[in-house]
């Protein structure tokens, strides 16, 4: 059911956490700990990061433990990663791997909307704008919260108020695991519904498991809402 995590903090290679830390998100993907549904992540990966004023990315169908294209010498202080396991009826694209990138944002889901598949995706889409719904391009149900939620950013709500009206919006329509993370290089917010997350305040990361047997790591309260900030981390009830 995915592995995720978001960096904000003094630039660092992508590989430092993608590749090199003890429990680094390829032996997350491959290794879980904490995973609730799925014993690995073998649908794909992506990266994206902010280099200076330019939102860059890399994704690929390839398990990030099979994979040798990608050169993790990148340096950024600003991104995120994850590891896809795709939803059963999902399509294997690339295009779906979060993080997704628009509008200065990523957005990841660790989690599943139950019943996607079967009309409640097709009732999320019908709340997005006309101009959002054009831009779908995969069948994946993170796609589709995310242009739910740059369509709250583009009526004037703030982001954590959009993640927590999207946790909403789901919870109104399916049962399902809402791990949300999304950031634009100045802020990470990040729900917690139904799987793990942890926190590392300084540099900051928040990831599904932790990437050592370090002390620094706390683990997130189910059903929490996270906004962090440089050297600021806002732990609310959803």
């Amino acid at each position: 059911m995915c592995r995720h995590l978001a960096y904000l903090g003094p630039p660092v290679p992508l590989a430092e956490l993608c590749f090199d830390a003890p429990h680094s998100l390829r032996d997350q993907a491959r290794h879980p700990r904490l995973q609730i549904y799925g014993d690995d992540n073998p649908d794909g990966w992506a990266v994206a990061w902010w280099d200076h004023d330019a939102l860059r990315d890399y994704r690929t169908t390839t398990p990030i433990w099979q994979d040798h294209e990608f050169d993790g010498r990148p340096v950024s202080g600003a991104w995120m990663a994850a590891a896809r396991f795709a939803a059963p009826g999902s399509k294997l694209d690339a295009r779906a791997a979060a993080p997704l990138v628009g509008d200065r944002w990523m957005c990841s889901l660790n989690g599943i909307v139950d019943g996607f598949y079967d009309g409640v995706g097709e009732r999320l889409r019908a709340r997005c704008s006309s101009a959002r719904r054009a831009t779908l391009v995969t069948d994946s149900d993170t796609e589709v919260c995310f242009a739910w939620f740059r369509d709250r950013l583009e009526d004037g709500t703030q982001p954590a108020d959009a993640i927590r009206g999207l946790v909403k919006e789901l919870e109104t329509e399916t049962t399902g695991r809402f791990n949300f993370l999304v950031a634009d290089g100045r802020v990470v917010v990040a729900s917690v519904v139904g799987n793990s997350l942890f926190v590392r305040r300084d540099p900051l990361v928040i990831a599904s498991e932790p990437l050592d047997d370090g002390p620094e790591w706390a683990p997130l309260p189910d059903r929490s809402l996270v906004v962090a900030q440089a050297g600021s981390v806002e732990v609310d009830r959803l």
